[in-house]
């Protein structure tokens, strides 16, 4: 699922350029698809707060599980940058400190200025949320723990409840400048959907939606269900005016989406997601969410060159272009996790001293399996009769 909450991304950063020559389906293709990207990223956060919460283990330590999540974002994020940057220089664009520094220390969300928060890599400000969500994690998840099971549906529609003041109270801010892309101001469009400390709310509801399943709150609902729910927030979030339809129409509906989904998984109910190149795609939705950027507008379709207006081909072109990007981001995609992602998590997300004690661990483990089988062997040589009867 996260490969194509990854896709829905890629979608909208084709969407928001106005590739074909055909005006009407232009509109149609922004109007429709260019938020199919704010569900993604809002599906990514959500589900970070699900997936740390379900795993979460009462001995580990704040120091620990911060490691372990940077050692899985940061390298990743290191190496695109620097593919960034130097694509940009190589385009000759405007290189300078502030689009550069502030996202190689995954600090340019915090900043509103559009500028400052593209950088080499515009989809790492997401990330910026993501490092805001694993440092308040161990935080959080102990007095969520401490909900009792029969207020946790109350905690839940709370939290939603929130997603719909957030764009309240963004009508205090100023109505210009407008919003790149999207008919809301500047002001606006960086409050409700990129900084940090409002988006904490999908995190929050990610864990509150984990423990309700965890607690045998679960209401039951199936996937299908669930997914007409979400068809229903898109619809929203498509036609909702100003802020309203950035964030908001979607939240409860992802929740839903991966609980059921992890509800009938934990059940071994069969699903197309859970099969194994639907599961490999998964593994590398991050790397390819990383690259895909760079991909579209540095590869094929070259956007990063296109006039103010944006580049334009025809629908067959435009549609084959899109394909060809779609591909060449999810090869480079599958380097990064292979030669970048999965090496740094073996080497970085635990200490020597903690790899050491696995290691010591494992060892203890075969010389008691190595034990075990010989004192089987030896029994069986003794007793051949027996062993055979005990082991049918």
């Amino acid at each position: 699922m996260r490969f194509f909450a990854a896709v829905a991304v890629f979608v909208t950063h084709v969407a928001v350029v106005a590739p074909f020559t055909d005006g009407p389906l232009n509109h149609a293709f922004w109007k429709y698809l260019s938020r199919a990207g704010y569900l993604g990223v809002g599906f990514f956060f959500v589900l970070s707060g699900f997936v740390l919460a379900w795993s979460s283990r009462t001995g580990d330590t704040p120091g620990r599980f911060i490691r372990r999540r940077l050692a899985k974002i940061y390298p990743n994020h290191l190496v695109t940058w620097l593919a960034g940057l130097l694509l940009m220089l190589r385009a000759g664009a405007n290189v300078w400190l502030g689009n550069t520094v502030p996202s190689l220390l995954l600090l340019q969300s915090w900043v509103p200025d559009l500028k400052i928060m593209a950088g080499p890599n515009g989809p790492s400000w997401s990330l910026v949320c993501e490092l805001l969500f694993y440092l308040a994690f161990p935080f959080l998840i102990k007095p969520i723990r401490r909900i009792r099971p029969e207020r946790l549906w109350l905690a839940f529609g709370v939290v939603v409840a929130a997603f719909w003041v957030v764009p309240l109270i963004a009508q205090l801010l100023p109505d210009g400048p407008p919003a790149p892309d999207q008919p809301v101001s500047w002001w606006k469009y960086w409050f409700v959907y990129f900084c940090p400390a409002t988006r904490l709310l999908d995190f929050v509801l990610g864990i509150l939606m984990a423990r309700i399943v965890l607690a045998g709150r679960w209401i039951g609902l199936r996937r299908l269900p669930a997914l007409c729910c979400l068809a229903v927030g898109y619809t929203l979030m498509v036609f909702l005016p100003d802020a309203y339809g950035l964030v908001a129409p979607t939240a409860l509906p992802i929740a839903l989406v991966i609980a059921a989904t992890a509800v009938a998984d934990v059940r071994n109910k069969p699903s197309v997601p859970a099969r194994r190149f639907p599961v490999w795609l998964g593994e590398v939705s991050f790397a390819f969410y990383m690259v895909h950027f760079l991909v579209l507008y540095y590869g094929p379709m070259r956007l990063a060159t296109a006039p103010p207006t944006g580049r334009h081909w025809d629908t067959a072109q435009a549609l084959g272009l899109m394909a060809l990007s779609l591909a060449l981001s999810l090869f480079f995609g599958w380097l990064l996790h292979v030669l970048v992602e999965q090496p740094a998590m073996r080497r970085w997300s635990r200490s020597r001293a903690d790899r050491a004690a696995a290691s010591a661990s494992e060892s203890a483990s075969e010389s008691a399996s190595d034990l075990a089988t010989s004192s089987a062997t030896d029994r069986a040589v003794n007793d051949p009769i027996s062993t055979g009867n005990s082991s049918k």
